[in-house]
């Protein structure tokens, strides 16, 4: 299936609060790109991921070297003229900073939802280590991205399918 995005870009992250549907999003996104997908969740390290499950949210020292590696994957990935597309929740500016650091070849899709629809989402979601009592910090974090990032907006308000065409649609559309 041809796509007429931009044969410049190489990465792109999807970001939003847990439970808005990077994975999900990211994942089908992958499939119809036939880019390669990775969760951001899969860089922390094990020592983030302790205190998450303990409840506790992360600070931005726990979370730079988590943006970094992410980032050098980037990186690689850019360098290798390949193709990607990596889940994570990239709350601030900052964060999204450390992450496209200046690059053209990296987008950022912002997956845009209430906290009413996505605390009932994680509400059924089951094994995941983001208990539903940290969204409210979630939404408290939240930078939402501006247009200087040359991010792409899409509501989660939507089926799958639904949410992926919107974003293939925005990504063939001139600059």
């Amino acid at each position: 299936m041809a796509h007429d995005i931009d044969p410049t870009l190489h990465a792109l992250v999807v970001m939003g609060v847990s439970g808005s549907g990077k994975s999900t999003i990211g994942e089908a996104l992958a499939k119809r790109l036939g880019w390669r997908f990775e969760d951001g969740d899969a860089f922390h390290p094990p020592s983030n991921v302790a205190k998450m499950k303990a409840g506790h949210p992360l600070d931005d020292g726990d979370r730079r070297p988590w943006l970094e590696a992410i980032a050098a994957e980037i990186e690689r990935v850019a360098t290798a003229r390949d193709h990607i597309i990596i889940a994570c929740s990239a709350l601030k500016r900052a964060y999204r900073d450390i992450l496209v650091h200046g690059r053209h070849d990296t987008r950022i899709v912002f997956l845009d939802g209430s906290e009413d629809l996505i605390a009932a989402r994680l509400r059924k979601r089951k094994g995941h280590f983001m208990p539903p009592e940290l969204l409210a910090s979630q939404f408290e974090t939240l930078e939402t991205p501006t247009i200087d990032e040359h991010v792409i907006t899409v509501s989660i308000d939507a089926d799958v399918d639904a949410i992926v065409a919107d974003i293939v649609q925005k990504l063939s559309a001139p600059a």
